[in-house]
């Protein structure tokens, strides 16, 4: 038996070929620390958004594909952020991206809206006011007359 086998250090150069790939060391934390995983792989192209979606064929379906989230988001990232052009080769509905896609041609309709987030549950989704009474009222002091309660 090997000392290769034996201390598993056959893993290292890929592991070097990995952190290279990423741009070095601190590019490799910084990409673990916000995606919790280092993938090589081949960037398969950039939406109007700036995610890049990337494949390696080394790894099973459904891991092979993925998608790494525009900068300016940070941590703050779903899956919601992907437009619909890109979600069908995402989930392997197609094998084209959607520039080269031959029997889907993008419809563009001037009734068409643009693609957006899901806000909900955040400050930016839409809150219309309440119409209800409330239940509860908050507890207004006694004032005295000649105390400057009320202007």
């Amino acid at each position: 038996m090997s000392i290769v086998k034996l201390f598993n250090l056959n893993c290292v150069p890929n592991f070097m070929k990995t952190v290279k790939f990423h741009g070095g060391y601190i590019a490799s934390l910084y990409k673990l620390f916000v995606m919790d995983s280092l993938k090589p792989g081949t960037c398969m192209g950039i939406d109007e958004y700036g995610n890049k979606y990337y494949e390696n064929k080394g790894f099973f379906v459904g891991r092979s594909r993925w998608v790494e989230y525009a900068r300016n988001v940070f941590l703050d990232y779903d899956g919601s952020q992907v437009p619909a052009s890109w979600f069908g080769w995402l989930h392997y509905k197609t094998d084209y991206i959607p520039e080269c896609d031959p029997g889907r041609p993008s419809p563009n309709y001037k009734w068409m809206l643009e693609h957006t987030e899901n806000f909900t549950g955040t400050p930016g989704q839409y809150m219309p006011y309440s119409t209800t009474m409330p239940k509860i009222h908050a507890w207004v002091p006694p004032c005295e007359k000649d105390d400057k309660c009320n202007p």
